[in-house]
Protein backbone atom coordinates (compact mmCIF):
# COMPACT_ATOMS: atom_id res chain seq x y z
CA UNK A 1 0.00 0.00 0.00
CA UNK A 2 1.24 3.92 -0.87
CA UNK A 3 0.58 6.45 0.77
CA UNK A 4 -3.05 8.55 -0.46
CA UNK A 5 -5.33 11.31 0.77
CA UNK A 6 -6.13 10.64 4.58
CA UNK A 7 -9.29 9.23 5.38
CA UNK A 8 -11.08 11.46 7.74
CA UNK A 9 -12.96 10.72 11.00
CA UNK A 10 -15.46 12.71 9.86
CA UNK A 11 -16.65 11.14 6.79
CA UNK A 12 -16.57 7.72 8.20
CA UNK A 13 -18.78 8.46 11.02
CA UNK A 14 -20.83 10.48 8.56
CA UNK A 15 -21.69 7.16 6.87
CA UNK A 16 -25.02 6.09 7.65
CA UNK A 17 -25.25 3.85 10.85
CA UNK A 18 -21.70 3.96 11.78
CA UNK A 19 -22.22 6.45 14.91
CA UNK A 20 -24.85 5.29 15.79
CA UNK A 21 -23.30 1.54 15.83
CA UNK A 22 -20.49 2.71 17.64
CA UNK A 23 -21.83 4.48 20.04
CA UNK A 24 -24.77 1.98 20.94
CA UNK A 25 -21.87 -0.42 21.07
CA UNK A 26 -19.52 1.61 23.34
CA UNK A 27 -22.36 2.06 25.72
CA UNK A 28 -23.60 -1.50 25.74
CA UNK A 29 -20.45 -2.57 26.11
CA UNK A 30 -20.02 -0.72 29.96
CA UNK A 31 -21.35 -3.43 31.99
CA UNK A 32 -18.28 -5.57 30.90
CA UNK A 33 -15.93 -2.73 32.78
CA UNK A 34 -18.60 -1.80 35.00
CA UNK A 35 -19.87 -5.21 36.41
CA UNK A 36 -16.79 -6.79 37.78
CA UNK A 37 -16.39 -3.96 40.08
CA UNK A 38 -20.22 -3.55 40.82
CA UNK A 39 -20.42 -7.46 41.95
CA UNK A 40 -17.04 -7.19 44.32
CA UNK A 41 -18.77 -3.76 45.56
CA UNK A 42 -22.17 -5.74 46.49
CA UNK A 43 -20.76 -8.82 47.76
CA UNK A 44 -17.87 -7.25 50.51
CA UNK A 45 -20.81 -5.24 51.85
CA UNK A 46 -22.67 -8.64 53.07
CA UNK A 47 -22.03 -10.33 56.64
CA UNK A 48 -20.94 -13.43 54.46
CA UNK A 49 -18.97 -11.18 51.69
CA UNK A 50 -15.18 -11.85 51.61
CA UNK A 51 -13.25 -10.01 49.34
CA UNK A 52 -11.96 -13.54 48.12
CA UNK A 53 -15.30 -14.37 47.22
CA UNK A 54 -16.34 -11.33 45.72
CA UNK A 55 -12.94 -11.47 44.04
CA UNK A 56 -13.88 -14.89 42.22
CA UNK A 57 -17.34 -14.18 41.45
CA UNK A 58 -15.73 -11.22 39.81
CA UNK A 59 -13.57 -13.26 37.98
CA UNK A 60 -16.29 -15.86 37.28
CA UNK A 61 -18.41 -12.88 35.45
CA UNK A 62 -15.68 -11.80 33.16
CA UNK A 63 -14.11 -15.46 31.98
CA UNK A 64 -17.86 -17.05 31.47
CA UNK A 65 -18.35 -13.78 29.00
CA UNK A 66 -14.91 -14.79 27.16
CA UNK A 67 -15.33 -18.00 27.08
CA UNK A 68 -18.60 -18.04 25.63
CA UNK A 69 -18.11 -15.51 22.95
CA UNK A 70 -16.97 -18.23 20.11
CA UNK A 71 -20.54 -20.10 21.40
CA UNK A 72 -22.50 -17.07 21.20
CA UNK A 73 -20.68 -15.41 17.72
CA UNK A 74 -21.58 -19.22 15.76
CA UNK A 75 -25.13 -18.68 17.04
CA UNK A 76 -25.16 -15.22 15.47
CA UNK A 77 -23.96 -15.92 11.96
CA UNK A 78 -26.63 -18.76 12.24
CA UNK A 79 -29.61 -16.95 13.38
CA UNK A 80 -28.58 -13.44 13.23
CA UNK A 81 -27.49 -10.47 16.04
CA UNK A 82 -30.78 -9.36 17.00
CA UNK A 83 -32.40 -13.01 17.28
CA UNK A 84 -29.15 -13.87 19.50
CA UNK A 85 -28.18 -10.61 21.33
CA UNK A 86 -31.32 -9.60 22.03
CA UNK A 87 -32.00 -12.31 24.50
CA UNK A 88 -28.42 -12.38 25.53
CA UNK A 89 -28.41 -8.49 26.74
CA UNK A 90 -32.16 -9.40 28.34
CA UNK A 91 -31.21 -12.09 30.18
CA UNK A 92 -27.90 -10.01 31.24
CA UNK A 93 -29.46 -7.41 32.49
CA UNK A 94 -32.19 -9.85 34.17
CA UNK A 95 -29.57 -11.30 36.52
CA UNK A 96 -27.98 -8.09 37.25
CA UNK A 97 -31.23 -6.64 37.98
CA UNK A 98 -31.92 -9.89 40.42
CA UNK A 99 -28.74 -9.33 41.75
CA UNK A 100 -29.13 -5.65 43.06
CA UNK A 101 -32.81 -7.01 44.37
CA UNK A 102 -31.25 -9.75 46.47
CA UNK A 103 -29.25 -7.35 47.90
CA UNK A 104 -26.32 -8.23 50.46
CA UNK A 105 -28.20 -11.01 52.20
CA UNK A 106 -28.20 -12.86 49.20
CA UNK A 107 -27.24 -16.58 49.44
CA UNK A 108 -23.51 -17.16 48.06
CA UNK A 109 -25.34 -20.34 45.99
CA UNK A 110 -28.18 -17.71 44.68
CA UNK A 111 -25.43 -14.59 43.62
CA UNK A 112 -22.84 -17.31 42.30
CA UNK A 113 -25.51 -18.41 40.17
CA UNK A 114 -26.88 -15.18 38.74
CA UNK A 115 -22.97 -13.71 38.27
CA UNK A 116 -22.38 -16.90 35.97
CA UNK A 117 -25.17 -16.68 33.70
CA UNK A 118 -24.87 -12.53 33.51
CA UNK A 119 -21.80 -13.67 32.21
CA UNK A 120 -22.50 -16.27 29.93
CA UNK A 121 -25.01 -14.03 28.25
CA UNK A 122 -23.38 -10.44 27.64
CA UNK A 123 -24.10 -9.87 24.33
CA UNK A 124 -21.62 -10.53 21.88
CA UNK A 125 -22.15 -6.83 20.68
CA UNK A 126 -18.57 -6.53 19.70
CA UNK A 127 -17.91 -9.38 17.66
CA UNK A 128 -21.25 -8.66 15.66
CA UNK A 129 -20.09 -4.53 15.20
CA UNK A 130 -16.78 -5.88 13.53
CA UNK A 131 -18.97 -8.28 11.41
CA UNK A 132 -21.31 -5.48 10.44
CA UNK A 133 -18.39 -2.75 9.05
CA UNK A 134 -17.39 -4.45 5.66
CA UNK A 135 -21.09 -4.57 4.93
CA UNK A 136 -21.33 -0.79 5.78
CA UNK A 137 -18.28 0.75 4.84
CA UNK A 138 -17.20 -0.72 1.27
CA UNK A 139 -13.92 1.32 0.99
CA UNK A 140 -10.83 -0.99 3.04
CA UNK A 141 -9.37 2.17 4.47
CA UNK A 142 -12.74 3.31 6.14
CA UNK A 143 -12.92 -0.01 7.23
CA UNK A 144 -9.48 0.14 8.42
CA UNK A 145 -10.36 3.73 10.05
CA UNK A 146 -13.67 2.65 11.79
CA UNK A 147 -11.95 -0.57 13.34
CA UNK A 148 -8.82 1.95 14.32
CA UNK A 149 -11.45 4.02 16.07
CA UNK A 150 -13.67 1.46 17.85
CA UNK A 151 -10.29 -0.26 19.18
CA UNK A 152 -9.17 2.89 20.47
CA UNK A 153 -12.31 3.81 22.05
CA UNK A 154 -12.75 0.49 23.85
CA UNK A 155 -9.73 1.38 26.20
CA UNK A 156 -11.76 4.47 27.33
CA UNK A 157 -14.50 1.95 28.71
CA UNK A 158 -12.17 0.20 31.37
CA UNK A 159 -11.36 3.46 32.69
CA UNK A 160 -14.69 4.97 33.07
CA UNK A 161 -16.72 1.82 33.54
CA UNK A 162 -14.92 0.70 37.16
CA UNK A 163 -14.95 5.06 38.05
CA UNK A 164 -18.70 5.13 36.98
CA UNK A 165 -19.79 1.89 39.06
CA UNK A 166 -17.20 3.02 41.54
CA UNK A 167 -19.25 6.56 42.31
CA UNK A 168 -22.74 5.01 41.84
CA UNK A 169 -21.52 2.48 44.72
CA UNK A 170 -20.41 4.43 46.82
CA UNK A 171 -23.08 7.74 46.79
CA UNK A 172 -25.89 5.39 46.54
CA UNK A 173 -25.14 1.85 47.18
CA UNK A 174 -23.90 -1.06 45.25
CA UNK A 175 -27.66 -1.99 44.53
CA UNK A 176 -27.96 1.25 42.10
CA UNK A 177 -24.74 0.73 40.40
CA UNK A 178 -25.67 -2.93 39.29
CA UNK A 179 -29.49 -1.28 38.23
CA UNK A 180 -27.19 1.31 36.38
CA UNK A 181 -25.11 -1.44 35.00
CA UNK A 182 -28.22 -3.58 33.94
CA UNK A 183 -30.14 -0.31 32.33
CA UNK A 184 -26.74 0.86 30.47
CA UNK A 185 -26.47 -2.64 28.88
CA UNK A 186 -29.95 -3.03 27.64
CA UNK A 187 -30.07 1.02 26.40
CA UNK A 188 -26.67 0.41 24.36
CA UNK A 189 -27.69 -2.95 22.86
CA UNK A 190 -31.36 -1.33 21.66
CA UNK A 191 -29.50 1.06 19.78
CA UNK A 192 -27.07 -1.44 17.83
CA UNK A 193 -29.64 -4.16 17.46
CA UNK A 194 -32.66 -1.51 16.57
CA UNK A 195 -30.60 -0.33 13.17
CA UNK A 196 -31.09 -1.80 9.87
CA UNK A 197 -28.01 -3.38 9.31
CA UNK A 198 -28.29 -5.84 12.62
CA UNK A 199 -31.91 -6.29 11.89
CA UNK A 200 -30.86 -7.97 8.13
CA UNK A 201 -27.81 -9.20 8.66
CA UNK A 202 -26.82 -12.70 7.96
CA UNK A 203 -23.66 -14.82 7.42
CA UNK A 204 -25.50 -18.12 6.56
CA UNK A 205 -24.43 -19.05 2.72
CA UNK A 206 -27.29 -17.84 0.50
CA UNK A 207 -28.02 -21.88 -0.59
CA UNK A 208 -28.86 -22.59 2.55
CA UNK A 209 -26.07 -25.09 3.32
CA UNK A 210 -23.86 -24.40 6.31
CA UNK A 211 -19.97 -23.60 5.22
CA UNK A 212 -19.11 -22.26 8.77
CA UNK A 213 -16.25 -23.69 9.88
CA UNK A 214 -14.04 -23.90 13.35
CA UNK A 215 -11.18 -21.01 12.72
CA UNK A 216 -9.13 -23.67 15.23
CA UNK A 217 -8.96 -25.75 11.75
CA UNK A 218 -6.89 -22.94 10.46
CA UNK A 219 -3.22 -23.60 11.90
CA UNK A 220 -2.72 -19.53 10.54
CA UNK A 221 -5.48 -17.94 12.94
CA UNK A 222 -3.81 -20.25 15.96
CA UNK A 223 -1.10 -18.72 15.58
CA UNK A 224 -2.52 -15.41 15.78
CA UNK A 225 -4.57 -16.26 18.40
CA UNK A 226 -1.63 -17.28 20.56
CA UNK A 227 0.17 -13.93 19.44
CA UNK A 228 -2.70 -12.13 20.33
CA UNK A 229 -3.01 -13.90 23.57
CA UNK A 230 0.85 -12.60 24.13
CA UNK A 231 -0.27 -8.88 23.30
CA UNK A 232 -3.41 -9.86 26.18
CA UNK A 233 -0.98 -10.98 28.81
CA UNK A 234 1.13 -8.05 28.86
CA UNK A 235 -1.59 -5.67 29.21
CA UNK A 236 -3.53 -7.42 32.19
CA UNK A 237 0.24 -7.62 33.93
CA UNK A 238 0.56 -3.61 33.35
CA UNK A 239 -2.58 -3.95 35.64
CA UNK A 240 -1.01 -5.18 38.54
CA UNK A 241 2.45 -3.61 38.05
CA UNK A 242 0.66 -0.54 38.60
CA UNK A 243 -0.73 -1.59 41.82
CA UNK A 244 2.74 -2.46 42.93
CA UNK A 245 4.44 0.93 41.54
CA UNK A 246 1.60 2.76 43.93
CA UNK A 247 2.04 -0.09 46.97
CA UNK A 248 5.79 0.57 46.22
CA UNK A 249 5.67 4.50 46.26
CA UNK A 250 3.11 5.03 48.51
CA UNK A 251 0.62 6.81 45.79
CA UNK A 252 -2.73 5.12 45.21
CA UNK A 253 -3.32 7.43 42.46
CA UNK A 254 -1.05 5.15 40.01
CA UNK A 255 -3.16 2.18 40.14
CA UNK A 256 -6.06 4.17 38.26
CA UNK A 257 -2.93 6.58 36.60
CA UNK A 258 -0.80 4.64 34.82
CA UNK A 259 -3.65 2.56 32.88
CA UNK A 260 -5.53 5.73 32.54
CA UNK A 261 -2.52 7.16 30.18
CA UNK A 262 -1.67 3.05 28.38
CA UNK A 263 -5.47 3.60 26.83
CA UNK A 264 -4.78 7.09 26.41
CA UNK A 265 -1.98 6.41 24.57
CA UNK A 266 -4.38 3.65 23.06
CA UNK A 267 -6.98 6.04 21.94
CA UNK A 268 -4.39 8.37 20.31
CA UNK A 269 -2.73 5.56 18.73
CA UNK A 270 -6.23 4.56 17.01
CA UNK A 271 -6.85 7.91 15.66
CA UNK A 272 -3.09 8.08 14.31
CA UNK A 273 -3.57 4.40 12.49
CA UNK A 274 -6.61 4.85 11.37
CA UNK A 275 -6.23 8.10 9.11
CA UNK A 276 -4.02 7.66 6.75
CA UNK A 277 -2.65 4.33 4.29
CA UNK A 278 0.29 2.64 5.42
CA UNK A 279 2.87 0.83 3.68
CA UNK A 280 2.92 -3.08 3.74
CA UNK A 281 0.27 -5.81 4.45
CA UNK A 282 -1.93 -6.00 7.25
CA UNK A 283 0.21 -8.70 8.43
CA UNK A 284 3.01 -6.61 7.89
CA UNK A 285 1.90 -4.07 10.01
CA UNK A 286 0.45 -6.66 12.02
CA UNK A 287 4.16 -7.38 13.10
CA UNK A 288 5.83 -4.27 13.42
CA UNK A 289 2.94 -3.08 15.47
CA UNK A 290 3.38 -6.03 17.89
CA UNK A 291 7.35 -5.17 17.25
CA UNK A 292 7.01 -1.78 18.30
CA UNK A 293 4.63 -2.35 21.34
CA UNK A 294 6.81 -4.59 22.51
CA UNK A 295 10.13 -2.70 22.45
CA UNK A 296 8.15 0.44 24.12
CA UNK A 297 7.54 -1.37 27.32
CA UNK A 298 11.61 -1.76 27.45
CA UNK A 299 11.32 1.99 29.44
CA UNK A 300 10.05 0.72 32.59
CA UNK A 301 12.36 -1.64 32.90
CA UNK A 302 14.33 0.99 34.50
CA UNK A 303 11.64 1.62 37.02
CA UNK A 304 10.79 5.59 36.89
CA UNK A 305 9.82 7.62 39.45
CA UNK A 306 5.50 7.62 39.56
CA UNK A 307 5.49 10.21 37.05
CA UNK A 308 7.51 9.15 34.54
CA UNK A 309 6.16 5.72 34.79
CA UNK A 310 2.51 7.40 34.09
CA UNK A 311 3.99 9.31 31.25
CA UNK A 312 5.99 6.00 29.79
CA UNK A 313 3.25 3.89 30.13
CA UNK A 314 1.32 5.86 27.42
CA UNK A 315 4.19 4.28 24.49
CA UNK A 316 2.45 1.22 24.41
CA UNK A 317 -0.35 1.95 24.92
CA UNK A 318 0.17 3.74 21.18
CA UNK A 319 0.67 0.93 19.56
CA UNK A 320 -2.55 -1.24 20.89
CA UNK A 321 -5.15 -0.54 18.19
CA UNK A 322 -2.70 -1.27 15.58
CA UNK A 323 -2.04 -4.82 16.87
CA UNK A 324 -5.82 -5.68 17.74
CA UNK A 325 -6.73 -3.72 13.77
CA UNK A 326 -4.41 -5.31 12.07
CA UNK A 327 -5.09 -8.82 13.77
CA UNK A 328 -9.17 -8.07 12.80
CA UNK A 329 -7.93 -7.19 9.11
CA UNK A 330 -5.82 -9.89 8.91
CA UNK A 331 -7.91 -12.59 9.84
CA UNK A 332 -10.40 -11.26 7.31
CA UNK A 333 -8.30 -12.04 4.74
CA UNK A 334 -8.63 -15.68 5.77
CA UNK A 335 -11.75 -16.50 6.54
CA UNK A 336 -15.24 -17.17 4.75
CA UNK A 337 -17.07 -14.82 5.31
CA UNK A 338 -19.75 -16.82 6.80
CA UNK A 339 -17.08 -17.75 9.77
CA UNK A 340 -16.29 -13.86 10.15
CA UNK A 341 -18.05 -13.79 13.57
CA UNK A 342 -16.43 -16.86 15.01
CA UNK A 343 -13.51 -15.81 14.14
CA UNK A 344 -13.10 -12.42 15.88
CA UNK A 345 -14.94 -14.15 19.03
CA UNK A 346 -12.18 -16.05 19.07
CA UNK A 347 -9.70 -13.11 18.80
CA UNK A 348 -11.65 -11.38 21.27
CA UNK A 349 -11.33 -14.44 23.90
CA UNK A 350 -7.90 -14.73 23.21
CA UNK A 351 -6.88 -11.40 24.22
CA UNK A 352 -9.25 -11.40 27.08
CA UNK A 353 -7.98 -15.11 27.95
CA UNK A 354 -4.36 -13.19 27.86
CA UNK A 355 -4.96 -10.34 29.91
CA UNK A 356 -6.44 -12.63 32.80
CA UNK A 357 -3.14 -14.70 32.40
CA UNK A 358 -1.23 -11.87 32.52
CA UNK A 359 -3.08 -10.69 35.53
CA UNK A 360 -3.20 -13.36 37.99
CA UNK A 361 0.86 -14.19 36.53
CA UNK A 362 1.65 -10.64 37.29
CA UNK A 363 -0.66 -11.13 41.06
CA UNK A 364 2.17 -13.88 41.88
CA UNK A 365 4.91 -11.54 41.51
CA UNK A 366 3.19 -8.57 43.45
CA UNK A 367 5.29 -6.29 45.45
CA UNK A 368 8.47 -7.61 42.95
CA UNK A 369 8.67 -4.01 41.03
CA UNK A 370 11.38 -5.02 38.42
CA UNK A 371 9.34 -8.42 38.00
CA UNK A 372 6.28 -7.15 37.28
CA UNK A 373 8.03 -4.19 35.04
CA UNK A 374 9.44 -7.21 32.72
CA UNK A 375 6.30 -9.43 32.42
CA UNK A 376 4.82 -7.11 29.55
CA UNK A 377 8.34 -6.74 27.76
CA UNK A 378 8.41 -10.74 28.17
CA UNK A 379 4.96 -11.73 27.14
CA UNK A 380 4.79 -9.13 24.16
CA UNK A 381 8.38 -10.17 23.01
CA UNK A 382 7.01 -13.85 22.67
CA UNK A 383 3.73 -12.47 20.89
CA UNK A 384 6.34 -10.98 18.16
CA UNK A 385 8.33 -14.64 17.96
CA UNK A 386 5.07 -16.34 17.22
CA UNK A 387 3.17 -14.05 14.88
CA UNK A 388 6.71 -13.71 13.05
CA UNK A 389 6.26 -17.36 12.66
CA UNK A 390 2.66 -17.21 11.43
CA UNK A 391 3.74 -14.70 8.77
CA UNK A 392 4.70 -16.98 5.91
CA UNK A 393 1.64 -18.97 6.45
CA UNK A 394 -0.95 -15.82 6.52
CA UNK A 395 0.75 -14.24 3.99
CA UNK A 396 0.01 -17.15 1.76
CA UNK A 397 -2.89 -19.32 2.85
CA UNK A 398 -6.22 -18.05 1.55
CA UNK A 399 -9.85 -18.71 2.62
CA UNK A 400 -12.42 -20.82 0.91
CA UNK A 401 -15.05 -18.73 0.48
CA UNK A 402 -18.33 -21.11 1.48
CA UNK A 403 -20.68 -18.23 1.00
CA UNK A 404 -21.57 -14.62 1.30
CA UNK A 405 -23.91 -11.98 4.01
CA UNK A 406 -26.93 -12.04 2.47
CA UNK A 407 -27.63 -8.44 3.82
CA UNK A 408 -29.59 -6.07 1.66
CA UNK A 409 -26.26 -3.76 2.41
CA UNK A 410 -24.74 -6.10 0.13
CA UNK A 411 -22.51 -9.30 -0.15
CA UNK A 412 -19.13 -9.29 3.19
CA UNK A 413 -16.09 -8.45 0.25
CA UNK A 414 -13.13 -10.15 0.79
CA UNK A 415 -10.20 -8.21 1.98
CA UNK A 416 -7.50 -8.99 -0.53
Amino acid sequence: MTDRTPTTYSAVLATQHVARLLAGTLVGRLPNAMAPIAIVLLVTTATHGTLAFAGALSALYVLNSALSQPVKASLLARYGQTRISGPAACINAGCLLALAATGSGAHPALVTVLVAVAGLCTPPLEAGLRALWPAILAAPDQRRAALALDTGAQGSLFVTGPLIAAYLASTYGPPTALIATAVLGLAGSAVVLTAAPSRTWRAEPPNGTSGIRSPLCNGSLRLLFLGLAGIGFGVGAMNVWAVTMADTRHMDLLTGLIPGSFFAGSFLGGLAYGRRTWPGSTTTQLLAGAAAFTTAWLPILSLPGPYAASALAMLPGLFLPVVIASSYLTADTHTPADARPSTYAWLILSYGVGTSAGTATAGLLAGQPLAGAALPAIASAAAVVVLAAARSRLRTSAPAIHGQTTSRYGPVPSER
